[in-house]
């Protein structure tokens, strides 16, 4: 694999553009500091110095030997406010930078169930566009979870440049089938057939176990009673039916139906405006939680997370175990947004449960929240999903509605590293074509979003100065050139800083899964990279031969026909762990794949 590069220098904050001896002819683009500072536009030969790529070493001292200097501008890396914009002039050769924005970067979560979790299934979700696979706790048990767990990694076995993740969420059902309360959530109980509420109508919810009847079913929940209020409203089902509380025993809560339907086995109760006072880990939680550690799953969804507190304890759970999981937070609950900023912090990323968190909050508030958790989310650098009712109409229906078309739209335009699918993979009638609906229209939302980036803060950069600043001016450069970004990580971290900054094209990011980290564990670094925004994860040995690694790996993404010969890649060195490098140097190289 023959590749061509040319450099910019940057030592002590002094940039050196370098002209490229082949391609500045046909290349003629002008770089414009926003700040009234032009760099390259050479006026008096009409032509510009073409960026190949970028050397930036932490040591003062001369400019490095890497060819003649054609322009040079001083660049201040700790000031704010950077942004750079690309102007090309009516005769630029549009062909010879390759723009790859075709691959969808928001990522989608699926929910497995009956309808999918067969091994023709998952193989046709995953090429459909999954990226996780959720096991929802709630329903089936572990034997067939297990099974699901042996199908997504016989998948990815198959695979170096695809993986599928596994999420497995502590959101239990609530009842067992010995009415044993075995989760943080209140659910009715099992009924023979589903029971039909009217308006009006009198119904009533006990605390004692099996009963069921055409006026009362009974509730998981022992605390119920005491957690309602006379004139409280009871929600069903999220939302779909609800109750007024009319009066209550010690064993009985006496409600009226307000909006009625059909009350089902083991729908969730909400009360408007509070939160059940039930742990957030329960013993039947901690139960799955170890079949999540034997069986090596990549995430937990924390469910009802009201403080950061359940978010360490679990923490030190796993990190006993010495089990490589990260923990996503999911926020359901009305006493979760006073202390949204601790809980993201401490967690590993945040999902956004609007189900719970509309039926326990107004629901004119749900899309406010959702915008500030996403936000928050994005500033700490932590993934978030957008979950609940996204295509819900085609659990029976095999189109979506124009509402939840706007929906994708809106959470892919807010910055969402990843939307997801519950019943509509779990047990609907349409899974693929729902995956695929997410599919098309998360791609053409993102299609449409302006190539812009926001400065780092001066706290990122006094936390991480160089690796930030990095990410920032890699992306930048590979949105002005149009390129897709490669990045060598053994933990990480470079592709998540990447992925913050939102880059245009996608980030291949190339790992070996190192090991040698502070305790003994074999980091899933792919796995855990496949979450992130933008971030496409590629298994790869790396070989203490720089150059032929790249080779390798430029071969490999021209194999897969996921970079084009002719085509720019933006390739950056940068990051916590230093490869083939000093610890003090970073690099970014521009280079153009050849045959």
């Amino acid at each position: 694999m023959a590749m061509a590069a040319a450099e910019i220098g940057l030592v002590g904050g002094v940039a050196s553009m370098v002209k490229s001896e082949r391609g500045c002819e046909r290349e003629r683009r002008l770089w414009r500091w926003t700040r009234s500072c032009w760099v390259g536009d050479d006026r008096r030969r009409g032509g510009c110095a073409v960026v190949r790529a970028m050397r930036i070493t932490e040591r003062s001292g001369r400019r490095p030997s890497s060819g003649p200097v054609n322009v040079a501008a001083a660049i201040d890396l700790d000031k704010q406010g950077h942004s750079y914009e690309v102007l090309s002039d009516a005769n630029s050769n549009e062909d010879t930078i390759a723009h790859s924005n075709t691959r969808r970067k928001t990522k989608i979560v699926c929910t497995i169930g009956p309808s999918t979790s067969t091994r023709e299934m998952i193989w046709k979700l995953a090429e459909e566009g999954m990226d996780v696979a959720r096991l929802n706790m709630s329903h089936g048990d572990h034997a067939s979870h297990k099974r699901t767990i042996d199908l997504v990694r016989e998948y990815n076995a198959q695979f170096e440049d695809k993986v599928i993740a596994i999420m497995l969420d502590t959101k239990v059902s609530s009842l067992s089938y010995f009415y044993m309360p075995v989760g943080p959530e209140v659910r009715s109980g099992d009924v023979p057939q589903p029971i039909l509420l009217r308006e009006g109508q009198e119904f009533n919810f006990t605390i004692k176990r099996g009963v069921s009847s055409e006026n009362t079913v009974s509730v998981n929940y022992d605390g119920f009673i005491n957690d309602v209020e006379v004139g409280d409203i009871i929600l069903v089902d999220g939302g779909m039916m609800s109750l007024a509380v009319r009066s209550k025993t010690e064993d009985l809560v006496k409600c009226v139906v307000i909006d009625g339907g059909e009350l089902k086995s083991r729908r969730h109760l909400n009360v408007r405006g509070k939160s059940a006072n039930l742990p957030s880990i329960t013993e039947k939680d901690w139960e799955d939680i170890k079949f999540g550690v034997e069986n090596k799953v990549d995430f937990y969804a924390l469910s009802f997370v009201k403080d950061a507190a359940v978010v360490y304890e679990l923490k030190d759970f796993l990190q006993s175990c010495n089990a490589d999981i990260d923990v996503i937070v999911k926020i359901e609950s009305a006493d979760s947004i006073p202390n949204l900023q601790p809980i993201i912090s401490a967690s590993d990323g945040a999902m956004v449960a609007r189900g719970d968190l509309g039926a326990e909050l107004p629901i004119e508030e749900v899309p406010l929240l959702q915008e500030e958790i996403i936000r928050r989310c994005r500033s700490m650098h932590k993934p978030v999903i957008v979950a609940t009712n996204m295509l819900e109409s085609m659990i029976n229906h095999p189109t979506p509605t124009r509402a939840e078309v706007s929906d994708i739209a809106i959470a892919v335009r807010e910055g969402a590293d990843a939307i997801m699918l519950s019943g509509e993979t779990a047990h609907g009638k349409y899974p693929l074509k729902a995956v695929r609906v997410m599919h098309t229209v998360a791609l053409k939302t993102e299609s449409s979003l302006p190539s812009s980036i926001t400065s780092p803060s001066q706290s990122a950069i006094n936390t991480n100065h160089m690796s930030t600043m990095f990410a920032f001016h890699a992306t930048t450069m590979a949105n002005t050139l149009g390129t897709s970004i490669i990045v060598f990580t053994r933990t990480g971290s470079m592709a998540i800083l990447l992925s913050h900054y939102r880059p245009s094209a996608t980030i291949f990011a190339f790992t070996n899964e190192y090991v040698l980290l502070p305790n003994p564990l074999k980091e899933r670094i792919k796995q855990r990279l496949v979450l992130y925004h933008g971030v496409m994860p590629i298994y790869m040995n790396f070989s203490d031969d720089v150059e032929e690694t790249f080779s390798r790996a430029l071969s490999l993404l021209q194999k897969k026909s996921l970079v084009k010969e002719g085509e720019h890649v933006t390739l950056v060195q940068s990051g916590a762990q230093p490869i083939w490098r000093r610890e003090s140097t970073h690099h970014i190289q521009v280079r153009k794949v050849l045959g």
